[in-house]
C-alpha cells in the first residue's frame, strides 16, 4: 500500500485461477487455486483480498474420489443459492479430470453447510467450469481436452436443466488455432469468464499454456438476443485483448474474473501473473486492474502494470 487513495499489485501473492463474486451484501469473495483444499476469503474491499476472513469450506476425504487437483474454483450465486465449481481428479492425469459442484443454501456462505452435488459427467474430460446465466437459463461453460490439433484444451458450452445438472451434447465455441493461442507447448484455449454489457455477451477465456510468458488473453464476443448454443452467435477476436507487458514486468497475464467496484462505478478485471519469463509456476499471484471501454462497445484492458506502479484504489472504497 503506498497510501490511502492508491495501491499496487500484487494484491495476493501465490494465488493463481482467481475468482471474485460482488455479493449483494456487500461483500467480495474470493478463491484461488489451493490445491488440497477449497478455501473462500470473505473482504470488504478488492485491495484487501488478502487480509479478508478466510475459511476452508471444503477438503475432500484423503485418497476418495476427486480428492487430487483441487483447481480454479468459482463461487456463484443461482436460484437463491450458493455454488461452487472446482476442477479435480483422483490423481491420474488430464483424462480423469472432471468439474465438480458444491451448494450451500445459507445467506452466509462461510457458515452453513457445503453438500456435494456431484462430478458433472460432460462429453469429454475437462477443467475450469463457469456459467453463464441468460434471463432464467443457464449454460455451462469449461474447457475440454482433445487434440486441436497439437493436445491441448478447447472451451464448450452446453445446457443446464439447474446449477448441477447439464443436459444435451457440447457445442464447440473456441479452439486453438492461432499461433498466439499455442505458445509453451501446448495448444490451449481454458479459463471461460462471462462479461456483459452493451447489449453484448463477452466470453473471455485463457490461450496457451499457464507456465508460458505468453500465457494471454483472448475473446468471443455475442449479441445478447442470440441463442449462445449456436457457434455462429460468437465472433471471435484474432488478437489477444490481454498479454504480458515487458515494460512493466509482468508476464503470463491469464486465468481472470471480472467484478465492480464498492460503489458499482467501476469494472474490475482480476488476474494472475508471473514477475519473470520462466518462473515458477507456484509464483502466479493474484492482481486487479480498474478497465475501460472502447467506442465500439468492447472492453479495453489495457496492460498489465507492474509491481511500482501506484493504482488508484476502487471507486467507493
Amino acid at each position: 500500500m503506498v497510501n490511502a487513495e492508491t495501491f499496487c499489485n500484487p494484491v495476493v501473492a501465490s494465488a493463481a485461477d482467481p475468482w471474485v463474486y460482488k455479493h449483494t451484501d456487500g461483500y467480495y469473495y474470493f478463491m484461488c487455486t489451493r490445491g488440497n483444499r477449497l478455501e473462500l476469503t470473505q473482504s470488504a474491499s478488492l485491495t484487501g483480498l488478502a487480509e479478508g476472513q478466510r475459511q476452508t469450506v471444503w477438503t475432500p476425504e484423503p485418497d476418495g474420489p476427486y480428492s487430487h487437483h483441487l483447481w480454479a474454483p468459482e463461487i456463484h450465486f443461482l436460484n437463491d443459492k450458493w455454488y461452487i465449481y472446482y476442477t479435480a481428479n483422483d490423481g491420474g492425469g488430464d483424462d480423469s479430470r472432471r468439474i465438480c459442484v458444491l451448494e450451500n443454501d445459507n445467506a452466509d456462505p462461510l457458515e452453513g453447510e457445503w453438500s456435494w452435488k456431484g462430478a458433472l459427467p460432460t462429453p469429454v474430460p475437462g477443467l475450469d467450469g463457469s456459467v453463464l446465466q441468460m434471463d432464467d437459463r443457464l449454460y455451462f461453460l469449461y474447457a475440454g481436452y482433445g487434440h486441436f490439433p497439437d493436445y491441448g484444451s478447447a472451451i464448450y458450452i452446453m445446457q443446464m436443466e439447474d446449477p448441477w445438472t447439464i443436459t444435451g451434447d457440447h457445442v464447440l465455441l473456441t479452439a486453438p488455432t492461432l499461433e498466439w493461442e499455442k505458445q509453451g507447448g501446448m495448444a490451449i484455449n481454458e479459463g471461460p469468464v462471462i462479461l456483459k454489457r452493451n447489449g453484448r455477451v463477452f466470453l473471455i477465456y485463457s490461450a496457451s499454456t499457464t507456465w508460458s510468458e505468453d500465457y494471454a488473453l483472448g475473446m468471443l464476443a455475442m449479441e445478447d438476443s442470440a441463442d449462445p448454443m449456436l457457434a455462429d452467435s460468437w465472433t471471435k477476436t484474432m488478437e489477444p485483448v490481454f498479454r504480458k507487458s515487458v515494460e512493466q514486468g509482468v508476464y503470463a497475464t491469464g486465468h481472470n474474473s471480472f467484478t465492480k467496484s464498492p460503489d458499482d462505478r467501476e469494472d474490475w478485471i482480476v488476474f494472475h501473473a508471473l514477475p519473470a519469463p520462466g518462473a515458477e509456476t507456484k509464483l502466479r499471484a493474484t492482481r486487479i486492474q480498474k478497465f475501460g471501454w472502447k467506442p465500439d462497445g468492447t472492453p479495453d484492458f489495457g496492460i498489465p502494470y507492474g509491481d511500482t506502479y501506484a493504482l488508484e484504489v476502487p471507486s467507493g472504497e
